[in-house]
């Protein structure tokens, strides 16, 4: 039988207000403490001591190791998309549009945007769980007491090596989508390579080439940080662990999209007015 007395109503009202009050206070915590993290990683750049040694060690663990799967999808993404397009230019004798379309989808569009997703889905939940596995165990407690900033040799140097190695990635990953786009079309629109390739080529501009290679700098800070923030932020020991490799590629992946819909809008400006 529900409850009609006024002051167990009142209470209930205000225990809802006050979680719907104490969430919000926690995620504007989360996007401060997410801040104030990726602007002191960011400024760790221009001040020593440098940890080359991890940059490289990151480098390789992001860059090499990400690109079996960086080019095995790019081939099929380019491929799929001339399947995609060619059974509509076929309709109006305009196959060698194909080559035009699949250019400027993989440059601008896609190229980036799945690359980005990929690295994330690999790497920032490896970092997530590695930096997480390291504060369980104490280890990040202990280099403080060394007196080594954490920020400054664990967060940094992945923020330096997913930032230089995304956009080669991404240019992987476009070349092998035009290569899985021409075989696709040679083998059946029958479409001669010249012409596949003068017209992929001849159709980008200056200004695609910075927003498809722009965009993955951004990308490459974002995945780094938010995995860096959630293995930093681990709370309920190997448990919690798993919760922030799964909140960071999560997370990741929705600032990748968020973020991409603003970029392609700027960019898009900015090749009307500067490039």
């Amino acid at each position: 039988m529900a409850t009609t007395d006024p002051k167990i109503l009142e209470s209930s009202q205000i225990s809802v207000a006050d979680a719907i009050s104490g969430g919000l206070k926690r995620r504007l915590l989360h996007v401060q403490e997410y801040t104030l993290l990726s602007a002191r990683s960011i400024a760790c750049l221009f001040s020593p001591p440098y940890y080359m040694s991890d940059v490289l060690e990151q480098m390789d663990i992001i860059g090499v190791g990400s690109l079996p799967i960086v080019l095995l999808t790019g081939f099929f993404i380019g491929a799929v998309m001339v399947l995609q397009t060619a059974a509509q230019f076929e309709r109006f004798g305009q196959t060698a549009l194909t080559a035009d379309v699949v250019s400027l989808a993989l440059v601008r569009e896609l190229g980036p945007s799945i690359t980005g997703l990929l690295v994330a889905g690999r790497n920032s939940s490896g970092i997530a769980s590695e930096l997480g596995s390291m504060l369980v165990t104490e280890q990040v407690d202990a280099m403080r007491a060394m007196g080594t900033d954490p920020i400054r040799k664990l967060v940094t140097p992945r923020v330096i090596a997913t930032t230089l190695m995304l956009p080669l990635l991404t240019a992987l990953a476009d070349l092998l989508g035009l290569i899985g786009g021409y075989l696709v079309s040679a083998f059946t629109l029958r479409l001669n390579a010249v012409t596949f390739w003068t017209r992929a080529l001849d159709i980008l501009e200056f200004s695609d080439l910075m927003q498809g290679l722009s965009k993955p700098i951004i990308f490459g800070i974002i995945l780094s940080t938010v995995g860096c923030y959630q293995g930093l932020n681990v709370k309920g020991g190997t448990q919690g662990v798993g919760r922030a490799t799964t909140q960071a590629v999560v997370t990741s992946s929705v600032f990748i999209l968020i973020s991409n819909f603003f970029l392609t809008k700027l960019m898009l400006f900015l090749a009307g007015h500067v490039f």
